[in-house]
């Protein structure tokens, strides 16, 4: 028997405010435990929270980019449970009433086709804090409550997603959108994207759903789909061996590539949860949407479309430039100031800075570099000042540490292109000697031993002249000196 995966997953995003969403503390990662705390956050009788008015934006920001429906009346609740990074033992979500639902992204497969997946919810929270187990000899758990008040958006999914590597894809292209409208850090390792996979399996064409379980808090998109691809195999083989699934939360172990029992999946009821008295509903109305609205920038995906129809560059490389705002942008301005194809600034940019920039630990929103000197390297290309490979290997590196021009960095370092004949061919002629097979090849070989002797000799020219020698010179002056040899 066949069976196929059904799989939903709960996205939990940390909002980019300065503050947290129920009080004035900071909204930080990395400060001394305990720190950015205060008797909101602390869960101090008495205390009452106040909403964030930017979280809130920046919440409705996220919705809108993700295609959803905006509710402009949604209520607060309380979730209860019981765990000791909660000092209040209970959750100021949204339930019965969410702000955002019935939106969707697209995602693109390896194979190009795309796939719809329908978000089912949008709906702000408070973030929990965070526990920390002793080490080595120490017994202890500790409890750090920075984290605590922290502004989350859960973004709920349909359970419209079939593989492993689809919910990768998605949770990818989520992150993607979410820090490119700055509502969002996206970095997974700090725990400021994290992920619930709901999972289930049934027989193949059925309409009726397994058992799931949920895999808590997967903070990678490789552990993503690792552990979905375990936990399907794992559910196959229960049910082929005669078992049930039992409905659980479980937690994957990243190094042995397992996913393993937490505890029994509670349901809506065991949370009793009930509307937030502390808070008034929230009201969203039609200029505030509106103001949200126009502070959005084109969002990937257009861009994409855009600099395809614009630029003429390819759905990969356009791919690869709208994957961070900053890059695309970098690479617009780019191409913008070039005189020549878009598709050079596109194949200088993607397969020569971005591996210096990642050399260099840097980023591209942090390189002195501005746009507008990718334009003039590729100029000199043009004229003939310096080779192709010298722009890439001598000058572009040089621009990346200092931010330098490119016509100081060719001049400091004198490696502005050998174009005179006379001196090439007294190179040739030095080469020629030295290669005395390739010589050979070219007098007494076909075609094609012709173009191949030819094209060594080349490189041996270019290297004899540290890339200087004008390429397309040495394309006519090596076949002609040979048959003066």
């Amino acid at each position: 028997m066949e069976f196929e995966a059904v799989i939903g997953l709960e996205v939990h995003a940390q909002l980019l405010t300065k503050t947290k969403i129920f009080c004035s503390c900071k909204n930080e990662f990395g400060a001394p435990p305990n720190t950015n705390v205060c008797p909101v956050c602390l869960g101090m009788p008495g205390s009452l929270p106040v909403l964030n008015k930017r979280a809130v934006e920046y919440a409705v920001k996220a919705a809108l980019a993700l295609n959803c429906k905006i509710n402009k009346y949604s209520i607060f609740a309380r979730k209860h449970y019981f765990y000791p990074d909660l000092p209040k033992a209970y959750q100021i979500t949204q339930y019965e009433l969410p702000f955002a639902e019935h939106g969707w992204i697209e995602i693109e497969k390896p194979d190009g086709t795309k796939k719809k997946i329908r978000i089912r919810r949008i709906h702000m929270e408070e973030d929990a804090g965070k526990t920390i187990h002793g080490e080595g000899l120490d017994p202890n758990s500790y409890v750090d409550l920075n984290r605590a008040g922290t502004p989350l958006i859960e973004i709920v999914s349909e359970p419209d997603i079939s593989t492993p590597e689809e919910a990768r894809l998605y949770m990818q292209k989520l992150r993607d959108i979410l820090v490119w409208i700055g509502v969002n850090d996206g970095n997974l390792e700090e725990g400021s994207l994290r992920c619930d996979a709901n999972v289930s399996v049934r027989p193949k064409g059925s309409e009726k759903l397994g058992t799931r379980t949920e895999i808590k808090n997967v903070n990678s998109f490789r552990f993503i789909q690792k552990a979905l691809e375990y936990e399907i195999e794992r559910q196959i083989n229960v049910i082929k061996s005669g078992g049930e699934v039992v409905q659980e939360t479980r937690l994957f172990d990243s190094q042995k590539g397992i996913t393993k029992t937490m505890r029994t999946k509670e349901e809506a009821e065991d949370y009793r949860y009930f509307p937030e008295p502390d808070l008034p509903p929230l009201i969203i109305d039609d200029e505030w949407l509106e103001a949200i609205k126009s502070s959005l920038p084109e969002l990937p995906d257009q861009v994409k479309e855009r600099f395809i129809k614009e630029f003429g560059i390819t759905s990969y490389d356009a791919d690869i430039l709208t994957r961070d705002r900053n890059l695309a942008e970098f690479f617009e301005r780019a191409a913008k100031s070039y005189s020549g194809e878009a598709k050079k600034v596109a194949n200088i940019i993607i397969s020569d800075f971005l591996g210096i920039l990642n050399e260099m630990k840097t980023d591209i929103s942090e390189t002195p570099v501005k746009p507008e000197q990718i334009a003039k390297l590729l100029e000199l290309v043009d004229k003939g000042v310096i080779s192709l490979r010298v722009a890439k290997e001598e000058v572009l590196p040089e621009m990346a540490k200092e931010g330098k021009d490119p016509e100081a960095v060719v001049e400091e370092k004198g490696l502005v292109q050998i174009s005179d004949e006379s001196a090439l061919k007294e190179i040739i002629k030095k080469v020629l000697a030295a290669n005395e097979k390739a010589v050979k090849q070219y007098k007494e070989g076909n075609d094609k031993q012709k173009q191949k002797a030819v094209k060594f000799l080349i490189g041996q020219v270019m290297k004899e002249t540290r890339g200087k020698a004008n390429p397309k010179l040495l394309n006519e002056l090596i076949p002609q000196v040979l048959e003066e040899v």
